[in-house]
């Protein structure tokens, strides 16, 4: 194994205290002997919940040898309140210790930059490893089997059972629903995600009618991994989106049957077709599907796009977006969105929650295409709870979306704890009902509308309302600390080293990817835009001392065994949104690690 330097392990500090422990908090020293692996990660992010996904496997094999922590970071102000990250842990089945740290406390000492990001420490206490983003487990199962073989011969690992401590069960007849839909005969079909099932619920809400699936993570006739969006289709049937199994599948509601309509089971990553017969091609976490333009169309949160699914042709491709996480309007092929988490059609338009812009956005015809507008919000990085002017008002990572006879919109503001309104005739936004618990949808039944709150287990009838909730304004930044960096030139370097027993993948031209942008848009004078170099040479704008660096990268390696004719590729990416400030001392480099340790 190649040396790494010996750079100490930071100790682990929260103030939200720790999860999954049975109480307990747990040091450093009392992981010594094992491997570590520290899941950096906050509950708003998809790509954060793709890599519990494929940290899974790892743990179950190596649980005698590896402690998985993860260090929950959080973005949104919602998301640093401890509840939520109890929540958060449960819903996902996170089934290793968790470190709350609102403040960013750990975060910090390991000087992490973005969600996620997994950082390896050995079993002496050492980090010897860094990785961001996603698509790093073959690369983590080839370095948990060095140090456990170079550690077993020093003497220096420790078998055994891990701190992990299961919580107590909780019986409910929901566990944290994500979307409901209304069926003909009046009952409701609601997508029971982390039982892994849909329910459909009587005319009361309340009362349950059936249950579909087993109640396991699968991908058979009885299986779903937590479905989210529900959408009927024209033939009777209902679309789900079978988040976790990456695919849509089909409820009939008149014989219990379950079929797939799309996806193949495995996650899409870059490099791999984005159109074509609809069973052939992978889908990357679906969480809203909404029949719109004679087709299906699918919320893609897990690459930032929406699909659609042609039951005509049994095909499915992309209709918006790039895989560029932000907020750009434009053709929809050019438009970039933030992990669009709910749909509801209308007659002329495709409204879309894009959750992590807190952004409501729509899609509507322009001449032989779609065009993407933005109705609410700003970016990335500003969110809070504002009414008013569209220009101005603000949600917090919202989740749904249902339109109204009136051809105004109900949004779920997930984080807000609210169901608010965004009316285009008047361009303004108002607050419909608060103190409700992560509302991810609603459903319009004659003259209430019945809300999913998620994290309280239950679907809530309101009486849709005449006059709007009065509440108190609140904007909100992400709270990471800004980077200094000097005026004038900055070098910009992702660092990234190919894993033990893999190469660079050079067959069809440069392996590597990278792409800048920033907001404001002024805030670079030069460097932005595309190419296939890691480094960059920006140059910061006279005039603009504050703003965010947008970095996206990709690094494809594969296998380098001589002997292995057809070796096994694995692509490495992450978005970066770095908040700089711009003061005289400051900074003159930027590192990125995407995989590897910066020197």
């Amino acid at each position: 194994m190649a040396p790494h330097a010996r750079v100490r392990a930071p100790e682990l500090i929260g103030k939200g205290g720790w999860l999954n422990t049975g109480g307990t908090a747990l040091t450093l020293a009392d992981l010594r002997g094992r491997i570590v692996i520290l899941d950096f990660w906050t509950f708003c992010c998809v790509n954060c919940l793709h890599v519990l996904d494929e940290l899974r496997e790892l743990e179950e094999k190596h649980r005698d040898t590896v402690v998985i922590i993860g260090v929950h970071s959080p973005k949104f102000v919602h998301e640093a309140e401890h509840q939520a990250v109890v929540d958060a842990v449960e819903r996902y089945e996170v089934h290793h210790p968790v470190l709350d740290d609102p403040e960013l406390a750990t975060w910090k000492q390991y000087a992490v930059r973005a969600w996620p990001t997994l950082v390896v420490i050995d079993p002496e206490g050492y980090v010897v490893a860094q990785h961001a983003g996603e698509g790093h487990a073959h690369a983590l199962e080839q370095l948990v089997g060095e140090l456990e073989a170079e550690h077993a011969a020093k003497g220096t690992l420790r078998r055994g059972d891990g701190p992990y401590v299961a919580p107590e069960p909780v019986a409910t007849d929901l566990r944290f629903p994500g979307k409901a839909v209304l069926l003909p005969g009046g009952t409701f079909l609601v997508s029971d995600s982390t039982r892994h099932q849909l329910v459909e619920l009587a005319a009361d809400g309340e009362s349950v009618v059936r249950r579909v699936g087993s109640g396991e993570r699968g991908f058979g006739p009885d299986g779903f991994s937590e479905p989210q969006g529900l959408a009927l289709l024209p033939d009777g049937t209902v679309a789900v989106a079978d988040t976790v199994n990456h695919a849509l599948r089909a409820y009939d509601p008149a014989t219990g049957a379950v079929t797939t309509l799309a996806g193949t089971g495995r996650q899409w990553m870059q490099g791999r077709p984005t159109s074509g017969p609809a069973l052939d091609v992978d889908l990357s976490s679906p969480w809203d599907v909404a029949w719109f333009a004679d087709r299906l169309w699918i919320a893609m949160a897990g690459v930032h796009q929406l699909w659609t699914y042609d039951p005509a042709t049994g095909t499915v491709e992309v209709a918006a977006g790039t895989t560029n996480e932000g907020l750009v309007d434009g053709p929809a092929p050019e438009a970039w969105f933030a992990q669009p988490s709910g749909l509801a059609a209308t007659e002329d338009r495709l409204w879309v929650a894009d959750s992590e812009t807190s952004a409501l956005r729509y899609v509507e015809r322009d001449g032989e295409g779609f065009a993407v507008r933005t109705a609410v919000g700003t970016g990335l990085f500003d969110f809070g709870h504002r009414d008013g002017e569209a220009g101005q008002a603000l949600f917090q990572h919202p989740l749904g979306v249902t339109a109204l006879p009136d051809g105004s919109v109900a949004v779920s503001d997930t984080y807000n704890h609210a169901l608010r309104r965004y009316d285009p005739a008047t361009d303004e936004v108002t607050t419909l009902a608060t103190d409700l618990r992560e509302p991810s949808d609603a459903v319009l039944v004659g003259d209430d509308i019945v809300v999913v709150e998620s994290a309280r287990h239950r679907l809530t009838r309101l009486r849709l309302p005449e006059e709007a909730v009065r509440v108190e304004s609140v904007a909100h930044r992400t709270q990471r600390a800004a980077t200094d960096v000097a005026p004038g030139r900055l070098r910009l370097d992702v660092v990234f080293q190919a894993p033990t027993g893999q190469k660079l993948d050079t067959r069809y031209g440069p392996s590597t990817r990278l792409l800048v942008s920033s907001t404001p848009p002024e805030l670079l004078a030069e460097g932005s835009g595309t190419g296939t170099d890691l480094g960059r040479d920006l140059v910061l704008a006279d005039g603009v001392t504050e703003g965010v660096l947008h970095v996206s990268a990709m690094a494809a390696s594969c296998d380098d065994d001589p002997e292995n004719e057809y070796p096994a590729c694995h692509m490495h990416q992450q978005d970066w949104g770095v908040p700089v400030r711009v003061v005289p001392g400051g900074a003159d480099r930027l590192p990125l690690v995407l995989a590897g340790l910066d020197a």
